[in-house]
């Protein structure tokens, strides 16, 4: 088995694909030489600021309004375990051990860049637990996202120094005993590495990442699909005209316009605007009004793919920024900055920034979800489809339901993702005895865009196996380049539905196909000459 490609960890360059695939296990992770000296530096500076008795937040005081309370030198590191003990106090289904792996390594990040005053054996003991495959086990509900997601966190760190439980290689087990078993001793935590584990954004920051890197997969996978959409029906071309859209020159717009010329370059399906006018006239008759058989524009799930998906692009790209910025930063407190000889206390633990980010990110596929049902509505209502069978069928009508049963899914799933693109940053609700009397909701804003992120991905399924259904009774021989790369991709998976199996194992068949691959990754390899699919 070849050897796992190496992150190194600095607190500057991670990014949203190395956090997802450090967490499913893809990658593993190194500390960086550089990014370890600027750590000792701010160790050992925060060392002389206990020993020269400094009053420090979270060292030598107690928490939250309890921080007039001086803590005994005697008494710094049972402090930390108190915390740890006090905090561990979520609920509800665990979140995936992947994802927690992915959180340990956002938090082992932003420790590494030197502003934590941490010990290096707290961070090779993350490294290490991070490549042996030992990850926390985290209640989803308890963050407020203000002093950092404390009850996240906290369970993090409980497992590390050996109470609770963990997941060691999948299963869940008592955390001392996978520690054993993974040839690691529970880490004995000195001065301020309690608040510096749990007083920190990371468990919002990694839902965020995983929430982004299947938006992005949507994304694609929606363009993919409005050029199918083109191709089954015959659309005009003239709504993805380049001069179009550069008199309406949103990134977004242009891209997916862009993007979409390119999948159906080379079609026989798409109608050329200028071929129209003498096939209409054709059809003329006396009087002042005539009636054509051809529409003149398409409905707009068809020809406004561009416009739509625009802010969906800008809402995925503007996330990204955020996210890997927020993944980092020093999102601690207070924060050690030796060459200026300064103890700061702030408040970079609130999570406004990935709270408002994810909402955004929750309008975006509420919208991308809206778009890919209605498009599928299309295929199926015979009054809209253009002459395809009711309800894709392929038997006896009436007797075989086809696609009816199945376009419930998709109903119902964008109606929910509507309901989660209600914002949550602005939900604001005083706690911790009114010390932390504005919180950023941060944490449940990336679980509610994570949930709507995995909704759409069931919607777009679906959709796509309604696009080769519709394939299968016209126009897939003539096909454009990057469209028909696609669809014989496609479908060497796919069988056309014809009630001899339940719809359910389709789905779930095609839904890991779209998005446990990386069949979606690049979808110039599509249509550039020369390149393989």
């Amino acid at each position: 088995m070849s050897e796992r490609p190496v992150v190194y960890l600095n607190g500057q360059d991670l990014t949203v694909e190395q956090i997802v695939a450090i967490g499913v296990g893809d990658q593993r992770v190194e500390l960086d030489p550089t990014a370890l000296e600027r750590c000792r530096a701010s160790r050992n500076f925060l060392e002389e600021e206990v020993a020269a008795q400094r009053v420090i937040y979270g060292v030598n005081t107690s928490f939250g309004p309890m921080c007039n309370k001086i803590i005994s030198d005697q008494e710094l590191e049972e402090l930390q375990v108190n915390l740890i003990r006090s905090h561990a106090a979520g609920l509800g289904d665990p979140i995936k051990p992947y994802i927690a792996t992915a959180v340990m390594v956002v938090r082992l990040n932003t420790l590494v860049k030197g502003f934590s005053g941490v010990r290096l054996e707290l961070l090779e003991f993350m490294r290490d637990m991070i490549n042996a495959g030992v990850s926390a086990y985290i209640p989803e509900c308890g963050s407020v996202g203000a002093s950092g997601d404390l009850i996240h966190l906290a369970h993090l760190a409980l497992g590390m120094i050996g109470e609770g439980r963990v997941y060691y290689q999948g299963h869940l087990c008592p955390a001392a005993e996978a520690l054993r078993e993974a040839g690691l001793e529970p880490i004995r935590l000195s001065f301020k590495e309690g608040i510096a584990l749990m007083n920190g954004t990371s468990a919002m920051t990694a839902l965020a990442a995983f929430a982004l890197y299947g938006a992005k997969k949507l994304l694609r996978l929606s363009m993919v699909n409005g050029a199918f959409s083109l191709e089954i029906f015959g659309g005009i071309d003239d709504a993805f005209d380049e001069d179009l859209h550069q008199v309406k020159p949103h990134p977004g717009q242009v891209l997916v316009a862009d993007t979409i010329r390119k999948l159906y370059d080379g079609s026989g399906n798409i109608t050329l605007r200028r071929d129209m006018h003498e096939l209409i006239r054709e059809q003329q008759t006396d009087g002042p009004v005539f009636e054509t058989t051809i529409n003149v524009q398409d409905v707009y799930s068809v020809r406004c793919t561009p416009q739509v998906l625009a802010p969906v692009l800008e809402a995925i790209e503007a996330a990204t920024r955020t996210v890997e910025c927020e993944a980092n930063s020093s999102n601690d407190n207070p924060i050690i900055i030796p060459e200026k000889k300064k103890v700061i206390h702030g408040g970079n633990f609130h999570g406004q920034s990935i709270g408002y980010a994810m909402d955004a990110l929750a309008v975006a596929i509420a919208t991308l979800s809206t778009l890919s049902e209605r498009r599928t509505n299309k295929y199926l209502d015979p009054n809209l489809n253009e002459g395809l069978p009711e309800h894709l069928i392929p038997g006896t009508i009436g007797l075989t339901m086809g696609f009816m049963g199945a376009q419930y899914l998709a109903t119902s799933t964008t109606a929910e993702n509507r309901q989660l693109a209600n914002p949550v940053s602005t939900n604001s609700i005083s706690c911790n005895a009114s010390n932390q009397d504005v919180v950023s909701m941060g944490t449940v804003a990336a679980r509610k865009a994570f949930k709507a992120v995995s909704n759409a991905k069931h919607i777009l399924s679906l959709e796509v196996l309604a696009v080769l259904q519709a394939l299968s009774f016209r126009n897939a021989d003539r096909l454009g380049v990057g469209t028909g790369r696609l669809y014989q991709t496609l479908r060497k998976e796919f069988e056309v539905y014809d009630n001899t199996r339940v719809f359910h194992d389709d789905l779930v068949k095609f839904r890991k196909l779209l998005f446990s691959s990386s069949l979606l990754d690049d979808l110039s390899v599509y249509w550039e000459e020369g390149m393989e699919p």
